[in-house]
């Protein structure tokens, strides 16, 4: 290639530009690719690998994050409970002592409850957030996640509805 500095920046807007599409439906995957593309980017500014290397990192992560958009077929779970199995299993301690299936069925069941408990204006009433809030808090207990991990994964819930639940908000019949 006679210019490998372009191909690396094409590269880095492109992976960019999906990590910037994901941060709109799933936040935990947004923000994992997005410290592997910072790292790959780091290392090459440093110095501390070549051109190549770098634009192989960028290709691998390419192919990492087309692998990732199949994985909801794999868990039998939709684009929206594979947002908030993310959100649950962003836990290491929570993935082992929960394990897949339950983080499944809690993923399910927390798109179930936020759909039902979301309005146009929910992200603006406090009351509407408390109330969702503790929904959450109830079922991270009901299924046994780590107590000292809950407060972080009410919180990623939360933000996660917050992506998905605009959408969610606009398409709903308004009453009159």
């Amino acid at each position: 290639m006679k210019q490998p500095n372009l191909a690396f920046e094409a590269l880095k807007k492109l992976l960019n530009d999906e990590i910037r599409i994901r941060k709109k439906k799933n936040i935990i995957q947004a923000r994992s690719f997005e410290e592997l593309l910072d790292k790959a980017i780091k290392a090459y500014t440093n110095k501390s690998i070549e051109t190549a290397e770098v634009i192989q990192q960028l290709i691998e992560l390419a192919k990492t994050m087309r692998e990732e958009q199949k994985r909801g077929t794999q868990l039998n779970l939709t684009q929206e409970e594979v947002a908030f199995y993310d959100a649950l299993a962003d836990n290491e301690s929570a993935r082992q002592v929960l394990g897949d299936k339950t983080l499944r069925t809690m993923a399910r069941e927390i798109v179930e409850t936020v759909r039902k408990n979301v309005t146009i204006d929910w992200t603006l009433r406090d009351s509407v957030q408390a109330k969702l809030r503790v929904l959450v808090k109830r079922m991270l207990k009901k299924y046994g996640y780590p107590p000292d991990k809950r407060q972080k994964a009410t919180d990623t819930v939360l933000e996660q509805a917050k992506l998905l639940c605009a959408d969610w908000a606009e398409n709903l019949p308004i009453h009159v």
